[in-house]
């Protein structure tokens, strides 16, 4: 594969990928966006080390001066939290001018997947995926990751789309777009902080090697585009429906009250959200994550020996 010019791949993730040994990509938004210093910064490593605890290289990806980094050093990871929210939250839109201008930006699951893909990595852990808001009937708001999922051959392994959206428009617009969403382990959709939606998912996979299968199968035919890999949070992390989906309501309303809208919605959700439920969101989120990047690793793993 001929890299980028504008793409950095650390040489531990080179070697890797060389050498068809497994790698997760990671993103940067949960670093900069996601958490406080220096909680991002643990948790940020903490991922890094389950990954390689489970058979695979981590690579986490962010831009970082105006060059995209596939596999950030310990330093980068440092600087992204502690420059928190003065780092560029990065969609599609944003990669051209923050390279050009030479900036640092936090990769979205958008421009994780391109850019893990430019660099060879077809296996991606995140928490959870943007989707269609509530209320897009009206305000068109649907996030990048549903478009970049239709086109860019990367699996994405998550904890279902986050429960401030609304999640049986987000599974109809997946489906118009040809993205098969499976249920590690489970055939309803889960809801990020909770194990249940009431969605069903398109096919139910137990197993890492089926996984793998199933996304070299997609890939061999030629089918092109991604596969999303929905993992319930652990039985133990789980929040009550109840508790979470009133403070996700409450949420939503003070931002229709303030105006807030577009890529500043999901960020200030997320922080009402952890406020109204005294941080048990927060703690959630970081058990998913972790779980994700078990479960990528091992996928990965079964994936590079097909």
């Amino acid at each position: 594969m001929k890299l980028n010019q504008y793409l950095d791949v650390a040489p531990e993730v080179a070697e890797a990928i060389a050498h068809n040994k497994p790698v997760v990509a990671l993103e940067s938004t949960i670093i900069s966006h996601g958490m406080p210093y220096p909680q991002n910064v643990e948790t940020a490593l903490k991922v890094e080390e389950i990954i390689r605890e489970n058979g695979a290289v981590p690579a986490t990806i962010a831009v970082i001066g105006g060059r995209l980094k596939a596999g950030c050093s310990r330093d980068d990871i440092e600087v992204l939290g502690k420059k928190g929210h003065d780092v560029a939250k990065a969609s599609r839109r944003d990669l051209a001018v923050l390279v050009a201008r030479g900036e640092d930006g936090a990769t979205t699951v958008t421009t994780t997947m391109i850019i893990a893909h430019m660099a060879g990595i077809r296996v991606f852990a995140t928490g959870g995926i943007g989707g269609v808001h509530r209320g897009a009937e009206t305000t068109m708001d649907i996030s990048a990751d549903l478009e970049e999922l239709a086109h860019t051959p990367v699996m994405v392994v998550c904890a279902g789309a986050k429960s401030i959206l609304d999640l049986g428009l987000t599974l109809e617009y997946l489906e118009t777009h040809g993205v098969p969403v499976i249920g590690y382990g489970t055939k309803e959709l889960p809801a990020f902080y909770t194990r249940k939606s009431g969605f069903a998912v398109d096919y139910e996979i137990d197993t890492p090697a089926e996984l793998a299968r199933a996304f070299h199968v997609q890939q061999e035919l030629g089918l092109g585009g991604g596969m999303l890999v929905t993992n319930p949070i652990p039985e133990a992390f789980s929040m009550d429906p109840a508790v979470i989906n009133a403070a996700i309501d409450e949420a939503i309303a003070q931002a229709a009250a303030r105006g807030i809208h577009g890529k500043e919605t999901t960020p200030f959700l997320l922080a009402k959200v952890k406020e109204l439920t005294g941080g048990d969101s927060l703690d959630s989120n970081i058990q998913l994550v972790f779980n994700n990047a078990r479960l990528a690793a091992r996928t990965a793993a079964e994936l590079s020996a097909l």
